[in-house]
């Protein structure tokens, strides 16, 4: 198909990962497709929000891990003020454990990082048409507890790590990172009473008593590729 026999314009699209160099492939790998144009590019949760505001963007391929805030913060952030932008969630977090979180705060589809050559453009297709879109393991895996109308036990995940909320694995993810509470709390931009709270809270749903316990349990799940946070 040449650019004369496209039926419509272009879709826009908005890409925000904090990786410059992965932005670039990504936006290589996209402007093959005559179907889309990357109309712009951000590293952080500000920068895209200002980039919305002030263009035209229908669709926005977001990491999770942003330089300030977490990618499900601007999803929800953009869902409730530009409900007309779709959000496609290019990760590298294994999505048995985050794509289901993903579509809460508002995504429609959820890629691995590794995946991307193969399945971006057609994931794009997917959530223009208004589809969601998932990989073949946990789309089977969502639609069996649904059928169950129960949560599906997935053994990959540690159930405790399941039952924590968004911003207490987003803390755990931090941990696993060597950072320190006073540093967790500038990153997520909250007082450090509050991330002493999430650590406290995550403690207790993943059994743990002390604070070594818990850095050596974020490692452990940061550096197991089937529960990855």
């Amino acid at each position: 198909m040449t650019k004369g026999l496209l039926a419509t314009e272009p879709s826009q699209v908005l890409l925000v990962d904090d990786h410059p160099i992965l932005r670039h492939g990504i936006a290589q790998l996209i402007g093959r497709d005559e179907e889309f144009v990357v109309c712009g590019e951000a590293g952080g949760v500000d920068e895209a929000l200002a980039l919305l505001a002030d263009r035209h963007v229908d669709l926005m391929v977001v990491d999770l891990s942003l330089e300030d805030r977490s990618g499900l913060d601007l999803i929800r952030t953009a869902r409730a003020r530009h409900p007309q932008v779709q959000s496609l969630v290019l990760s590298m977090h294994d999505e048995r454990l985050h794509a289901e979180r993903a579509l809460r705060a508002g995504a429609r589809g959820y890629v691995m990082k590794q995946e991307a050559t193969r399945k971006i453009v057609a994931a794009l297709r997917h959530v223009r048409a208004g589809h969601i879109y998932l990989g073949e393991a946990i789309a089977t895996d969502l639609l069996a507890r649904l059928a169950a109308a129960a949560p599906a036990a997935v053994d990959a995940v540690p159930s405790g790590v399941r039952s924590l909320s968004d911003r207490e694995l987003e803390v755990l993810r931090l941990i696993a990172r060597g950072l320190k509470t006073g540093a967790i709390a500038r990153t997520l931009n909250r007082s450090v009473h509050t991330v002493e709270t999430h650590r406290a809270s995550i403690k207790r749903k993943l059994g743990l008593r002390t604070s070594g316990e818990l850095a050596k349990a974020a490692f452990a799940l940061a550096s197991d590729g089937a529960s990855d946070i």
